[in-house]
């Protein structure tokens, strides 16, 4: 047993976390991480409790916070590929900081609403297209892009690492101190996290030619994702799943305390399912992704969120609900991350380097579109037809979804990750 153990925890040879620049990185990930644990809880609490924000008001707080997605992702993506990204990834962490400081000054200073809210989502937002676009492309600068899905993986294990124990300490310092001043945590962890990725070396070379001209960079990037045999049909896809995970997400927390009755603390120790989730997925992600191929890992995470959906839409009230709740959480977390981990990696792979800035922010672009309109329509069913019809609409669209995915020969037939040829897509 002991041996067992030993064997775990001990880092092979030829594990990435070996690697002092990737393993900075990985702290960095972890680090901010475990913030973002207090402000997925602190920002909808704030608005639920403190605000007494509507269905309809939680799904355009959302939608708020992805419509810079849909507005910047693509001319941000071409400034990126003519700039170097590991300062662009420090400087949006700063600038997140500061937003999530001013939260609780504004609750201080008494004008604490919910168009605040919207603009500080907005504004977060603005910075999440440019430095989370960022922060994928370093990752490819720093692992070997053969392997990315490990990367991917040990990625998702730090922040479910984090997501096993910082909702409980979410739910507690929530609590204590109420839920604007808790946001003071994530800015100043955010603030450790730079304090590590200063430290990280990427190997970065720009070739920028004079003619260039941003327009037809910006075509070059749509040029190459719509003529991808494999991109566009993931776009697709996972654009779908954002619009059903949407639906059903912006919800959930008023699910737990208006029709479940639990308190800040018991929601916290509920989210702590999610890491557990995360942490079996991650665990166990890559060895099923090389097992059953990519692809296939596709429509399994997307059937799985479907299930955990569906079941806490017809879950009886009474003392199975928060089971069901719980449950639920562990299934989008299994599920979100055999989607993801599979879906960044799939991307990054079939991309020449000098295409990778553009590829991203057109991805994200293609598939953020119909999330905003996924987070009204749950606010709009919520409010009007009753909370158990978001989340059912969220379930039943999924599992829709993944019968779908796994009916497209394309996404069933990926086994192994495919190979980039110089500037022209990938067969």
């Amino acid at each position: 047993m002991a041996q067992a153990l030993r064997h775990f925890f001990v880092l092979s040879s030829t594990d990435l976390l070996r690697d002092p620049v990737y393993r900075r990185l990985w702290l960095s990930i972890l680090i901010s991480s475990f913030g973002q644990q207090v402000t997925m809880l602190a920002v909808p609490l704030t608005a639920a409790l403190l605000l007494h924000a509507t269905p309809t008001q939680m799904g355009w707080l959302t939608a708020m916070e992805l419509a810079p997605f849909v507005l910047l992702s693509l001319p941000v993506g071409v400034w990126l590929d003519r700039v170097h990204k590991l300062p662009v990834y420090i400087a949006g962490e700063v600038a997140v900081a500061l937003v999530l400081a001013s939260i609780p000054a504004a609750w201080v200073l008494g004008f604490l609403s919910m168009p605040y809210l919207y603009g500080t989502g907005f504004v977060m937002g603005c910075v999440f297209v440019s430095s989370g676009t960022a922060a994928q492309i370093v990752l490819t600068q720093v692992v070997p892009r053969e392997r990315l899905v490990e990367a991917h993986a040990k990625n998702s294990l730090a922040t479910s690492g984090a997501e096993v124990i910082g909702p409980g300490f979410a739910g507690i310092l929530i609590k204590l101190v109420g839920a604007p001043l808790a946001l003071l945590a994530d800015a100043v962890l955010l603030l450790v996290s730079v304090s590590f990725l200063r430290g990280v070396r990427a190997r970065e070379t720009l070739v920028i030619a004079a003619e260039r001209h941003f327009g037809l960079d910006l075509k070059e990037g749509l040029r190459f994702v719509w003529q991808h045999p494999l991109l566009p049909r993931m776009a697709l896809m996972v654009g779908l799943w954002q619009m059903f995970h949407h639906a059903a997400m912006v919800v959930q927390i008023l699910f737990a305390i208006r029709v479940l009755g639990l308190t800040e603390q018991q929601v916290g120790l509920s989210y702590t399912a999610l890491g557990l989730g995360t942490v079996l997925a991650s665990t166990v992600g890559h060895r099923l992704s090389q097992r059953i191929g990519p692809g296939p890992c596709l429509s399994l995470g997307v059937a799985i969120n479907g299930l955990g959906w569906l079941q806490l839409a017809l879950v009886p009230a009474g003392r199975f609900a928060v089971a069901s709740y719980v449950l639920m959480l562990v299934c989008f977390a299994v599920g979100a991350v055999l989607l993801f981990i599979n879906f960044l990696a799939l991307r990054q792979a079939v991309t020449p380097e000098p295409l990778l800035a553009r590829m991203t922010s057109t991805m994200r672009w293609l598939i953020l579109i119909p999330a905003g309109p996924g987070a009204l329509l749950g606010g709009y069913l919520g409010e009007h037809l009753g909370l158990r019809y978001a989340m059912g609409f969220g379930g039943v669209g999924a599992l829709l979804l993944a019968l779908a995915m796994w009916r497209s020969v394309v996404l069933r037939s990926l086994r192994e990750l495919p190979q980039a040829h110089g500037g022209a897509p990938a067969p």
